[in-house]
């Protein structure tokens, strides 16, 4: 451990919030309410990510053929006593998009297989699913429609009805995420999990949001088929790091890493399971950015532990989404709070997206003013026909974040209806919205 670090872990934390900041590479005035998408990384993580780096430059060949080995083994142990897994069931992949491929691409698809997605499956994963479907032998692709606000209940059912009616077929995969990137929502992905064992379907959980952020993961009382998440989100290891769970009883199924690593063997040679072999080794790649974890849950140990982490996290989401609803004169995703964690969305004033739809225009117009025009960010999307901003609540985040970004939001949002030559947007009683000729927007 670094002299920096050493020193740093003998003195007590800071307050969460504002006096955390300093503990981040942020630039001092950026509003980051997105979290969620790439991560932030804390300064003794940074170090550690450098150093090895350092380490890696003075003598790569001694590091990649020597030295790196066992200390991966010491992150795949920590993940796996982290999610409740056993270490040879865990591998470390750079994303969990490379890892659900890596899952599905390894599947041998048969005609008359069929994958279960959703309509808030995210992007790259949907796209996965379409293209495996568009290719021989051309698996039925299946899409659920999901439209919140709902309730766990009215989830599990949908996911039921669906599950049950999947037709006949050798390989039969149900892709769920544990908490949704877009619109951020907990689902019910382990009673989803039951279904799935219950109808004989493989589950397929994307928990890229989910270390952490949901506590006590312990995927050997959960039993999915197969389990992804990153590390560099809420974990705070260095981007872009992600574990990939296969329990023992479905190794079989993937057989090589992508790209295939030296270290395949055909299944009839192979002593153990062969993708923690090929994953120690399929290419050259940064290492540095996995062998931080261990850094990253020393720094999280230093502030307190897992739990008090989250209940800051936790309770500032659900008072901030209140308080930027508040700002924004609109509303909540989910008030009752049971499908929040620490992602929070919240409606933004506009109208619905029948009056102002989604253009690759229209998003990166709304990029380019909130980080180039205000330093500030929170995602956005449309979703159920209405638009929402989603925010990360972090340590290094309180109250006056959510209202310096809805400040930005509200200018945004009125710069883009204006030049939209759309009428201002009105909040109506029932929480919906109306379009108005004379109407403003809140200054």
């Amino acid at each position: 451990m670094a002299l920096y670090t050493e020193k740093l872990y003998s003195q007590p934390p800071p307050k969460f919030g504002r006096d955390l900041r300093k503990y981040f590479a942020l630039d001092p005035n950026y509003v980051n309410l997105n979290h969620g998408s790439y991560g932030t990384t804390p300064l003794p993580v940074l170090q550690a990510c450098e150093e090895i780096s350092r380490e890696i430059e003075s003598n790569p060949d001694k590091f990649h053929r020597l030295n790196y080995q066992a200390r991966l083994i010491s992150v795949r142990e920590e993940l796996a006593r982290l999610i409740g897994a056993k270490t040879h069931e865990v591998v470390l992949v750079a994303n969990t998009s490379l890892g659900i491929n890596t899952i599905l691409r390894n599947i041998q698809w048969e005609k008359g297989d069929s994958i279960l997605v959703t309509t808030t499956t995210y992007g790259s994963i949907f796209r996965t699913s379409q293209y495996l479907s568009n290719i021989l032998p051309h698996p039925h692709l299946l899409v659920l429609t999901l439209n919140f606000p709902l309730t766990h209940e009215e989830i599990t059912s949908l996911f039921k009805e669906r599950i049950q009616a999947l037709p006949p077929g050798k390989n039969r995969i149900a892709i769920v995420d544990s908490i949704v990137s877009n619109p951020g929502v907990l689902l019910p992905w382990k009673e989803i999990v039951e279904i799935c064992r219950e109808e004989g379907v493989l589950s397929l959980v994307d928990a890229a949001h989910s270390i952490v952020q949901e506590l006590s993961i312990n995927l050997e009382e959960a039993k999915p088929d197969f389990w992804v998440a990153n590390c560099h989100k809420s974990l705070y290891a260095k981007r872009s790091c992600a574990v990939i769970y296969i329990p023992e009883r479905n190794q079989h199924i993937v057989q090589s890493s992508i790209p295939t690593s030296y270290a395949y063997r055909p299944l009839n040679e192979r002593k153990g399971f062969g993708l923690v072999e090929q994953s120690e080794w399929n290419g050259t790649i940064d290492w540095a950015p996995f062998l931080t974890v261990n850094d990253s849950l020393a720094f999280r140990a230093w502030l307190g532990g897992e739990e008090v982490i989250n209940e800051y996290c936790h309770d500032l989401a659900l008072q901030g989404g209140c308080r930027l609803a508040e700002i924004l004169d609109t509303r909540v995703l989910d008030p009752q709070g049971d499908l929040t964690v620490n992602m929070v969305n919240v409606k933004l004033p506009f109208p619905n997206t029948s009056i102002l739809p989604y253009s690759d225009k229209l998003d990166i117009m709304l990029k380019k003013k909130m980080l180039n025009g205000h330093n500030a960010y929170s995602a956005h999307f449309p979703h159920n026909g209405e638009w929402w901003t989603r925010c990360s609540a972090q340590i290094f985040n309180e109250i006056s974040d959510f209202e310096k970004l809805g400040e930005a939001w509200l200018v945004v949002c009125k710069e883009i209806l204006e030049g939209y030559g759309l009428p201002a947007y009105l909040p109506m009683a029932n929480g919906h919205a109306k379009p108005e000729a004379n109407g403003r927007l809140k200054d």
